[in-house]
């Protein structure tokens, strides 16, 4: 009989299941509420897991292999971070057994990175899995942007970590659109072309972030630009922001044929953006499907299992 796995994505607030075969074929597929903060306490995970295999009418003995915040401090059980000089494709000889009697043996959690440079300290949890599936796919040099709440730039070289650098893109967008002086004029449609490119202008220039985002706020009151634009310029700031601080040490890589460019591994919605700022940079994107990358990424701890 073919093995199968069933990978569990467990971020903050959303989960998402994929039962998936030794070729990466995703065979059933489950995406729910219940994050980490939703499950509410680490005694209430095996329940929630349980919840998990009954939705996808899976049996109890499936092999689970978790990651994002479910090894967290604050999820089921604090898995240490592996230090960045690990290679990618060592992940499935570092996974943590659930120490849940109810779950021994057949439920581990993926670790997450840490990078250090001198006194600077970033980590990561979740995202990667993603690089695992990126690697196997042959992605094993360049600078990979995994964009969304915390934004992640990672530049690998032979399948293993370089450095890497998060943004707090997606939660600063939030925030602002939330409360504050900006939130008032944040309705707008944050994919209009001329504000997102009036935001990446100003990103370029590389002026100070608060400053700038002020600066939303007075175009709007002055009548320089219709407040319909204020969120594509504030989305064009904070992704500008990311490619201005990175940008300049991706075109120093060598180019392939095509030039030098990055990959990202996100949503539709999230590379399109991507996409129209690398170009804005002169830089070559290439986009992978979260998913196909996630599934493929699964598949490797069947096959080294």
């Amino acid at each position: 009989m073919e093995k199968t796995i069933l990978g569990v994505d467990w971020g903050t607030s959303n989960r998402r299941a994929y039962l998936i075969d030794q070729q990466g074929n995703c065979l059933a597929e489950h995406e729910d509420g219940q994050g980490m903060l939703a499950v509410g306490g680490r005694e209430r995970f095996s329940a929630s897991l349980d919840g998990l295999l009954d939705a996808m009418h899976l049996d109890s003995d499936v092999p689970v292999i978790m990651s994002g915040m479910v090894g967290s401090a604050s999820g089921w059980q604090e898995v240490n971070y592996l230090d960045a000089a690990v290679p990618l494709t060592e992940l499935p000889q570092h996974l943590a057994p659930v120490i849940d009697p109810a779950w021994a043996g057949r439920c581990h959690i993926v670790p997450g990175y840490c990078y250090r440079d001198g006194a600077a300290v970033d980590v990561m949890r979740g995202e990667e899995t993603q690089l695992l599936g990126a690697v196997a796919l042959g992605k094993r040099d360049g600078w990979l942007v995994l964009p969304g709440t915390h934004s992640k730039w990672v530049l690998l070289r032979d399948g293993v970590i370089q450095s890497f650098a998060t943004y707090m893109t997606g939660e600063l967008f939030a925030m602002l659109s939330a409360g504050g002086t900006l939130s008032s004029m944040m309705a707008g449609d944050t994919t209009d072309a001329e504000g997102f490119a009036t935001g990446l202008n100003q990103a370029a220039r590389n002026e100070p972030l608060s400053n700038t985002l002020f600066r939303v706020r007075a175009g709007v009151v002055s009548r320089t630009w219709p407040q319909q634009q204020a969120a594509a310029v504030v989305s064009g700031l904070l992704i500008g922001a990311e490619f201005a601080d990175v940008a300049h040490s991706a075109r120093e890589l060598p180019a392939d044929g095509n030039g030098a460019g990055i990959t990202v591994i996100g949503s539709p919605a999230l590379a399109a953006r991507y996409a129209a700022a690398a170009a804005h940079f002169g830089l070559k994107c290439e986009v992978l499907d979260p998913h196909h990358v996630y599934c493929t990424a699964i598949s490797q701890f069947i096959k080294q299992g």
